[in-house]
C-alpha cells in the first residue's frame, strides 16, 4: 500500500472504532474484541471497495439480535432469587448461531457481545457451517447445591427455549456450564418442546453427546502450538509450559502436552497458581481433575499434596517457560505479564481461553517476534467438535474416539494453514492477521451474496 492509502486506512479504522464505541458505550470488552479484528482486517480490505460500499465490517460489528430476560429461581432455603439471562445471536451468515452459555458473576452484555463477535470468526475458521452466538447469566454455580443449579437451569431454559433450535441456534457450555448444567438445560428443553433434537452440544454420552468434546478445546490449543512450532522446524518435546486455569481446557491441555513430550509446571484458579518444577504428570493431573470436577476444591490443595510444589497468589506469567497457554478467562495477560514472558524466554503463546491477552499484551508478543496464536484460531477445537456433535445428532450416528481426534487434529492443521496463507509476510507469519482475515472472508462473502440483509 502507498503512504496515502495507509493514511486513508488509518482514518477509516479510527472512524470505525469510534463509531463502535459511541454505539456501545461502556462495553470495554466488546470494544477490545472489535478493535483487535479491525486493526488487521482494514488494511486487507483497503483496496476492496465492495466491502466498504456494503458496510460489511459495520454490519459484522452489530449483532443480529440481543435477547435479555429475567431468570427467577428458588434456593434451598425457599428464598426467591433473580438473575439476568442473555442470548446474543451475532451472525448467522454461514450457518445457525453456535456458541456457549456462560454462568458467572462477571457476565454482562459487553462480555457476551465480545464472545459472540469472536465466535463468528472462530466458527468461520473451522470450515463448518456455523454462525456466531453466545449467551449466559450472572448466576454463579459455585457454592450452589445440585438442586439449586437444576432449578436455575430449568428457569433459564423456560425462557431460552423459544429462541433456539437445531437449525436456528445451538448453544454449548462455557465457564460455569459443564456436563451437569447441560444435562439440566437439555432435560428442560426436551420437557417443554416434546422433541429430542440436537439443540445443545456438550451433552452426556447417554443422550447424544460426542466423544472427546470435553478434551477438544485443550487438545486443539496444543495441536495449534505444535503446528506453529513444526512450521519453524521445532516441536513441543522437551519444552516447559505454563498453563493458567484448572478447568477442562487447562487440564486437557496438560494431558496433550504430556503426550507430546512437554512439561507443564503451572495451573491456576481465581485464588492463585501452583508451580511444580517437576512437572504435572498423569498422576498429579488426575488429582487436579478430581479436585476441581468432583470435590470442587481450590488449586492451593495441590501444593499441600505434592512435595516440591508451591502455591502463589496472582497469575503464573512470571514463571520461566518456553510456551505459555492462558486457559482461564479474558484479559488475564496484560502488557506487564507479556513483558515478563518475553524476558523469561517464552517463545510462543497459544490461547486456550477467549481473548485472554489484552491489546497491549498482544502488541508486546508481536514486537518480540514470538509465535502468537489468537484464541479464535487456537481454541477453535472445542466448537469444531461441537459441530461434529451436531452432525452426529442430525444423522443419529456416533463416531469413535480415534476418528474424532483425527478430525480435530486435521481441523487445527487446516486452521493453521489458513492463518499462514493470509498472515505470511517477510518476517514470518502474523497469526493474528491470518486468523482475522481468513475468518472474515468467508462471512463477508456470504453477507455480500445475501445483499442488504
Amino acid at each position: 500500500m502507498t503512504m496515502s492509502s495507509v493514511n486513508k486506512t488509518d482514518v477509516y479504522l479510527k472512524r470505525f472504532i469510534a463509531g463502535v464505541e459511541k454505539r456501545n458505550p461502556g462495553e470495554q470488552e466488546f470494544h477490545q474484541a472489535v478493535a483487535e479484528v479491525a486493526e488487521t482486517v482494514f488494511p486487507y480490505i483497503a483496496d476492496k471497495q465492495i466491502y466498504h460500499k456494503m458496510q460489511i465490517m459495520e454490519r459484522m460489528a452489530e449483532p443480529d439480535r440481543v435477547i435479555m430476560f429475567r431468570v427467577p429461581w428458588t434456593d434451598d432455603e425457599g428464598n426467591i432469587r433473580n438473575q439476568r439471562g442473555y442470548r446474543v445471536q451475532f451472525n448467522n451468515s454461514i450457518g445457525p448461531y453456535k456458541g456457549g452459555l456462560r454462568f458467572h458473576p462477571s457476565v454482562n452484555l459487553s462480555v457476551l457481545k465480545f464472545l459472540g463477535f469472536e465466535q463468528t470468526f472462530k466458527n468461520s475458521l473451522t470450515g463448518l457451517p456455523m454462525g456466531g452466538g453466545k449467551g449466559g447469566s450472572d448466576f454463579n454455580p459455585k457454592g450452589k447445591s445440585d438442586n439449586e443449579v437444576m432449578r436455575f437451569c430449568q428457569s433459564f431454559m423456560t425462557e431460552l427455549h423459544r429462541h433456539i433450535g437445531e437449525n436456528t441456534d445451538i448453544p454449548a457450555g462455557d465457564i460455569g456450564v459443564g456436563a451437569r448444567e447441560i444435562g439440566y438445560l437439555f432435560g428442560q428443553y426436551k420437557r417443554i418442546e416434546n422433541r429430542f433434537v440436537g439443540v445443545l452440544t456438550g451433552k452426556g454420552m447417554a443422550f447424544g453427546g460426542s466423544k472427546i468434546r470435553t478434551e477438544a478445546t485443550g487438545y486443539g490449543a496444543v495441536y495449534f502450538m505444535q503446528n506453529m512450532l513444526e512450521y519453524k522446524g521445532d516441536d513441543i518435546r522437551g519444552k516447559t509450559v505454563c498453563i493458567s486455569g484448572s478447568g477442562n481446557v487447562a487440564t486437557y491441555a496438560v494431558e496433550k502436552v504430556n503426550q507430546l513430550g512437554g512439561k507443564v509446571v503451572t495451573l491456576s484458579d481465581s485464588s492463585g497458581f501452583i508451580y511444580d518444577p517437576d512437572g504435572i504428570n498423569a498422576e498429579k493431573l488426575a488429582f487436579v481433575m478430581d479436585l476441581k470436577n468432583v470435590r470442587r476444591g481450590r488449586i492451593s490443595e495441590y501444593a499441600d499434596e505434592f512435595k516440591g510444589a508451591s502455591f502463589h497468589e496472582g497469575r503464573p506469567w512470571g514463571v520461566s517457560c518456553d510456551i505459555a497457554m492462558p486457559c482461564a478467562t479474558q484479559n488475564e495477560i496484560n502488557r506487564d505479564d507479556a513483558e515478563n514472558l518475553v524476558k523469561n524466554g517464552c517463545i510462543g503463546v497459544s490461547e486456550g481461553a477467549n481473548m485472554p491477552t489484552d491489546l497491549e499484551g498482544i502488541h508486546t508478543f508481536q514486537n518480540a517476534g514470538m509465535l502468537y496464536a489468537p484464541s479464535k484460531a487456537a481454541n477453535a477445537g472445542g466448537v469444531a467438535v461441537s459441530g461434529l456433535e451436531m452432525s452426529q445428532n442430525s444423522s443419529r450416528i456416533s463416531w469413535d474416539e480415534a476418528e474424532l481426534e483425527r478430525l480435530l487434529k486435521d481441523t487445527m492443521l487446516t486452521i493453521h494453514n489458513s492463518c499462514v496463507e493470509y498472515g505470511k509476510n517477510k518476517d514470518g507469519v502474523d497469526y493474528l492477521a491470518g486468523a482475522n482475515i481468513a475468518g472474515f472472508i468467508k462471512v463477508a462473502d456470504a453477507m455480500l451474496a445475501f445483499g442488504h440483509t
